[in-house]
C-alpha cells in the first residue's frame, strides 16, 4: 500500500516524489479543550459540575466557520494540523459511554480539514488531568472513580481551578500548572500509571483503578479511532497517525520524601504544598502553607497563608453513591479516609508520616528517582497505546510524547521501538511565558540547567538578544539530540508544541498596537526551530480568543488569531502600504511577470504575523543543511545536499514564499542552478537544481514599499526595531 508520507532511515519525511518535507503547522485548538455546550470556558462557574451533561460538538469552532479559519491557516503557508480532543469528549457521561454526535462532528470536520490539503495528527490532549483539577482532557467521573470529590478541591487546594476562584480576573498567573503538585494530580496520575504497586486497595469493577483508568482512555481512543477510519475517506494519505497522552506526568512516582519538596518541583507559584502537606490538607488539616513566586533564578517564599480553615476533606465521604456511575467499588477500598492512609504512608491519628519514601522504589526494587519511572511505567502504557493504533491501523504513525524537557527513556533498549514512530517534544521559554514578559537583555538556558550542565543555575544566565536567541536554539538541538539517542536516528523529531503568550507587558500591546516585543520573542523561537532544523506545529490557534479572556482558558494567551485584533497594528496605527514595480524584482526570472496580481496576505487578527509568516522549505528534492530567515532584511536562504537519483526526476524543490513580506512577488532569487518559478496564487517557490550541495536566496525588495514616513526601514515595517 502506497502512502503519501514515508518515513526514510534517516528520519526524514518523505512525499510520494521522494522529495523531503518540512512539517509546519500550528494545533487546532485551544477550545478543543472545553465543552461547547453549554459553554463553559475557565472562568465561568455555572454549570461547571454538571461535567457528566456536556457536549464537544462544535469544536474546535462551528463547521460553518471552517472555512474562513481554515483558509487563514492556510494563507500562513502551514501543511499540518496537530488535532486537539479530549478523552472528556468522547467519553463524558460516564464509563463506557460515548458520545457519537461528537466523533461523528469530528469526522466531518477532519474532512473539511483535507479539503484545504493539510495532513493531521490526533493529539489526545490533557493538561493537570481535567478541567476539574484545573486543566482539560479526562472526564470528570474519573475524579470520582479515583475516589476524589471535585467539588471540595477549592478549600483543600488539592487542585486550584479558575472556574472556582472568587475573582477570575484575579486568578494567579501560571497558577494552574501548579496543580501538577497539588494532591488531586499526584494521586490520579499515580493510579492511572503504578495503581497495581502502589495502591492496591483500590480495586473498581473488579480491577485495579490502573487498568480501570488506563483501560477506559485507552478503549476510548479505539472506539473514537476505528469511526474515523470506518468512514472511508480519512486514510494515512490525510491522518498520519496518532499522538500519546499529551504531557505525561509522574505523580508521586520517585518521590524521595514526601516532606519535603521534589527536586524537580521547578514551577511553584502562589501556595506551594510539600507532596505531605498536600496529602494533610486533602484529609481536613488546617495548614499554613509557604506562597512563591517566580523570578529570574526560579521561585523563591514571598510569605505564608493559611488553607483549608474549615476542615473539608477532598476525599468523597463514607456515604457517597457509587451507584451513580453503575460501578462497584472493593469493600477493602474504604470512602471517607485518605486513600494514602490506608496504604500506610501516614498515620491519621497522630498526622505522622510513616513511609517518606513509599513511592520512590517499585515492588521489584527498581528505584523509580530521576526518569526512571518512565522504563516501567510510561512504557508500559507507550505499549497498550501503540498496539491499540496499530490494531486498527497497521501503518498508521505513531506520535511519541515523553514527559516534558525529560530525558526520554531508551526505546530501542527497551523493546518499545516501532517503525513508522514520531517523537514529540515541547518546548516553551519558561521566563517568558511564566513573567509573560520577553527580555532581549537576559535569559536562562533552562535544559542545560535540567541536565546538570551548570554548577549554579548564574552561569546558566544569557546576556543580550543574540546569546538568547542561540540558547533557546541550542536547548532545542539538546532535545532533538537526545530523542536521536533514544530513539535511533531514524525516528523524526517534530516540536508539537512551542509559542509565546500575546498578552505580555501586562497586555500592552492590546492598548497601543505595538506588538514588536510579540515579534522578536516569536521570531527567536524560531530561529531556534530553524536553527535546529525542527518539524513543528505550533501552540495555538484559538477561534474564541479576546483581549479581555486570552484563550479562555487559565488565562492563557497564546493564539495566533484574535477576533480581537480586528487590525494588525503597530504603534497604534493600521500599517498600511503601496507597491511599485522594482527593477530588481526581474533580475534572473524572466518566466515571471510583474504585473502578475495576487492579494497580500489577509492580516485581520493575525498577531505577529511577521515572524511567524515567513518562507520556510515545504518539499525539496534533497536533503535541507541549513535554512532560516532574517527578519530584518527579508532574506531567506537555504543550503540542501540533493542525492543525482532524486534530481534526475526533474521534480521542483517548493519553498512558501509569503506575500507579507514578498508583496507582489516583489523579490530577487540567487540560486546556484537550475531554474526557478513563483505560483503567487499558493505563495510557493518551485525549484528545479541539480544535484549536489545547491543553494537559494530569497531576498525581499525593500525599495518597493512606500512606507509610512514615521516607517523608513524594512525593520520599522516589521515592528522590530534596528
Amino acid at each position: 500500500m502506497a502512502f503519501k508520507v514515508e518515513i526514510d532511515s534517516f528520519g526524514n519525511f518523505r512525499d510520494s516524489e521522494n522529495r523531503v518535507l518540512t512539517l509546519r503547522g500550528i494545533n487546532l485548538a485551544a477550545d478543543s479543550k472545553l465543552p461547547a455546550s453549554p459553554s463553559t470556558p475557565s472562568h465561568v462557574l455555572e454549570n461547571f459540575f454538571d461535567g457528566d451533561n456536556v457536549s464537544f460538538v462544535g469544536r474546535p469552532f462551528p463547521l460553518n466557520e471552517a472555512d474562513e479559519h481554515l483558509a487563514r491557516i492556510k494563507s500562513w503557508g502551514f501543511n499540518v494540523i496537530r488535532y486537539v480532543y479530549t478523552w472528556e469528549a468522547l467519553e463524558h457521561a460516564g464509563p463506557g459511554k460515548y458520545d457519537e454526535d461528537f466523533i461523528q462532528s469530528t469526522i466531518k470536520f477532519l474532512r473539511k480539514i483535507k479539503s484545504f490539503g493539510f495532513y493531521v495528527f490526533m493529539d489526545a490532549h490533557q493538561d493537570v488531568w481535567s478541567r476539574f483539577s484545573g486543566g482539560s482532557g479526562a472526564p470528570m467521573w474519573t475524579l470520582y472513580a479515583a475516589g476524589l470529590d471535585p467539588k471540595a478541591f477549592a478549600k483543600t487546594e488539592a487542585a486550584v481551578v479558575q472556574n472556582t476562584w472568587p475573582d477570575p480576573v484575579t486568578f494567579p498567573r501560571m497558577c494552574w500548572a501548579t496543580n501538577y503538585d497539588r494532591l488531586a494530580c499526584l494521586t490520579i496520575f499515580t493510579m492511572f500509571w503504578a495503581g497495581k504497586d502502589f495502591a492496591p486497595k483500590c480495586i473498581i469493577d473488579g480491577q485495579n483503578i490502573q487498568d480501570y483508568l488506563q483501560g477506559h482512555f485507552i478503549d476510548a481512543i479505539k472506539h473514537f479511532a476505528l469511526q474515523v477510519y470506518e468512514a472511508g475517506d480519512l486514510g494515512d494519505d490525510f491522518i498520519l497517525g496518532w499522538e500519546s497522552i499529551n504531557e505525561p506526568f509522574r505523580g508521586f512516582l520517585g518521590n524521595r520524601n514526601l516532606t519535603v519538596y521534589p527536586e524537580y518541583q521547578k514551577l511553584q507559584s502562589y501556595t506551594s504544598p510539600t507532596p505531605f502537606q498536600a496529602i494533610l490538607l486533602g484529609a481536613g488539616r488546617t495548614l499554613d502553607i509557604a506562597v512563591y513566586d517566580f523570578g529570574l533564578f526560579g521561585a523563591y517564599k514571598v510569605g505564608t497563608q493559611v488553607v483549608n480553615a474549615d476542615g473539608c476533606s477532598a476525599w468523597l465521604p463514607e456515604d457517597y453513591d457509587d451507584s451513580r456511575y453503575g460501578w462497584k467499588r472493593s469493600p477493602e477500598w474504604k470512602l471517607g479516609e485518605c486513600v494514602w492512609a490506608q496504604h500506610g504512608v501516614w498515620d491519621p491519628h497522630t498526622d505522622s508520616i510513616l513511609r517518606s519514601n513509599y513511592f520512590l522504589d517499585a515492588p521489584d526494587g527498581t528505584r523509580l528517582d530521576g526518569e526512571s519511572w518512565t522504563e516501567t511505567y510510561f512504557i508500559a502504557h507507550w505499549n497498550k497505546f501503540a498496539d491499540t493504533i496499530r490494531s486498527i491501523r497497521p501503518e498508521a504513525m505513531l506520535f511519541c510524547q515523553t514527559p516534558v524537557l525529560a530525558v526520554p527513556p531508551n526505546f530501542v533498549e527497551l523493546g518499545a521501538l516501532r517503525h513508522r514512530m514520531v517523537f514529540t517534544p515541547h518546548f516553551y521559554d519558561g521566563l517568558t511565558i511564566i513573567r509573560k514578559h520577553w527580555s532581549r537583555y537576559w535569559n536562562v538556558d533552562v535544559v542545560g540547567v535540567l541536565r546538570g550542565k551548570y554548577w549554579s543555575p548564574v552561569f546558566a544566565l544569557k546576556i543580550g538578544e543574540t546569546a538568547i536567541r542561540n540558547s533557546i536554539r541550542d536547548q532545542l538541538k539538546t532535545l532533538k539530540n537526545e530523542g536521536i539517542e533514544s530513539f535511533g536516528i531514524g525516528v523524526p523529531c517534530l516540536m508539537s508544541e512551542i509559542g509565546i503568550p500575546y498578552d505580555m507587558n501586562e497586555k500592552k500591546a492590546y492598548a497601543d498596537g505595538d506588538y514588536s516585543t510579540q515579534i522578536r520573542a516569536l521570531d527567536a523561537n524560531i530561529f531556534a526551530l530553524e536553527g535546529a532544523k525542527l518539524h513543528h506545529t505550533y501552540w495555538v490557534y484559538a477561534s474564541c480568543n479576546s483581549h479581555k479572556w486570552g484563550d479562555h482558558w487559565n488565562g492563557e494567551d497564546l493564539s495566533f488569531w484574535s477576533p480581537s485584533d480586528v487590525k494588525h497594528r503597530i504603534n497604534g496605527s493600521q500599517y498600511s502600504y503601496t507597491l511599485t514595480p522594482s527593477e530588481s524584482s526581474l533580475i534572473g526570472a524572466k518566466q515571471y511577470s510583474s504585473s502578475d496580481e495576487s492579494p497580500i496576505t489577509d492580516t485581520v487578527g493575525s498577531r505577529a504575523l511577521e515572524a511567524f509568516s515567513r518562507p520556510f522549505p515545504l518539499a525539496t528534492v534533497g536533503i535541507p543543511q541549513e535554512y532560516g530567515f532574517d527578519i530584518n532584511n527579508a532574506v531567506f536562504t537555504m543550503e540542501l545536499y540533493a542525492e543525482e537519483e532524486v534530481a534526475s526526476k526533474l521534480v521542483p524543490s517548493e519553498i512558501h514564499v509569503p506575500d507579507f513580506h514578498y508583496p507582489s512577488g516583489d523579490l530577487h532569487v540567487e540560486v546556484s542552478s537550475g531554474r526557478w518559478e513563483l505560483d503567487r496564487t499558493n505563495q510557493i517557490l518551485r525549484w528545479w537544481h541539480d544535484d549536489g550541495k545547491q543553494t537559494i536566496k530569497i531576498i525581499g525588495i525593500r525599495g518597493g514599499q512606500k512606507l509610512k514616513k514615521e516607517r523608513k526601514t524594512y525593520n520599522d515595517f516589521c515592528g522590530v526595531g534596528s
